[in-house]
Parts: C-alpha cells; structure tokens; sequence
C-alpha cells in the first residue's frame, strides 16, 4: 500500500514510469472494493485500518524486490509526497516500519548467489587442496629428475635402488 497524494500528474507520470522499468505496476484504489475484493484472502491483512486514497503496488522478481523499490521511491525527494503506508506478506499486516525493514533483507537473486557459494566453497576448497598437493609432487619428481640428468646418471625403476653415484632423493 502507498499513498500518491500530493504528486501533480508530470511527477505521478515519472513514477509510473520508475515502477515499470522495475516491471511493478501501480494502481489507486477504491478501499470498500479492495476490502471485499480481498476478504477471505492473505491481502485482506493489509487494508486493515487503512483509510484515505490509496494505491496498491505489486509485481517486481519478487516481494524484497518491490520493497525495496517503494522505499527508493519513498526517500527520493523528486516524488515527495510518494510513502509506503503497509502491506501484506504471507497473511500478516506489515507496518510502513515494516515495510522498511523488509527492503533490507537480500533479494531473491542475492540468496541464490549466497546459497551457490556456499554450496560451491567445500567443493572448491577440496580441489584447490587436492591439485596443491599433486603440484607439490609433481615439482619433486621434476626436481629429482633435473637432478639425475646432471649427475649423469637414469631414474631407477621404482622399488630398485639407485645407481651408485647418483644424487639422493629430493624430499
């Protein structure tokens, strides 16, 4: 719920126009037709108590989203006049103070990317662990290798002993 009154029709136009960039959609309402229109329903909530002109908005990726546009909206001094005045979310009334708090919670989008990392950073740190200690190998082969060709002498085999004269093995 958000009140417009107080915007000529230039600055009510731009709002409109704020909103669908951010695909939310904006409509005055009549409060008896709302009331009756949502009785029974998880929104009948957010009209209680609520008198005077209203506009309901709704739409956005998802419901932190729109909160968080309404309350942008709510400081921008260009749409003075524009106030989120409650809503609705999973049957409870939601206060204007509420509504502001909501807006700080992360987005949908935000969540998934948290879960990803989460999910992703054993997996990851598992790997990372395992090729260091390949690497780690892999430069001590290499390393007794170099060692062997300049004293001249061939790797043995594994499980024979190396030839007399050659260069002990790197640790």
């Amino acid at each position: 719920m958000v009140n417009v009154i107080g915007l000529d029709a230039i600055r009510t136009t731009k709002l409109r126009g704020e909103l669908r960039k951010k695909n939310i959609k904006l409509e005055v309402i009549k409060n008896s037709m709302a009331r009756r229109a949502t009785e029974g329903t998880p929104l009948a909530r957010a009209f209680e108590g609520l008198e005077g002109t209203l506009a309901i908005v709704w739409g956005a990726d998802d419901f932190v989203s729109l909160t968080k546009e309404v309350v942008r909206l709510t400081e921008a001094k260009e749409f003075e006049g524009f106030q989120a005045r409650g809503g609705a979310m999973d049957g409870a009334k939601l206060s204007p103070a509420e509504v502001k708090d909501v807006s700080k919670w992360p987005t949908r989008q935000e969540q998934l990317a948290l879960l990803v990392g989460q999910i992703l950073g054993p997996g990851s740190r598992l790997a990372s662990q395992l090729k260091s200690g390949g690497g780690a190998l892999v430069g001590q082969v290499k390393t007794h290798a170099e060692n062997l060709e300049k004293a001249g002498g061939e790797a043995a085999p594994a499980g024979e002993a190396a030839p007399a004269g050659s260069a002990p093995p790197a640790a």
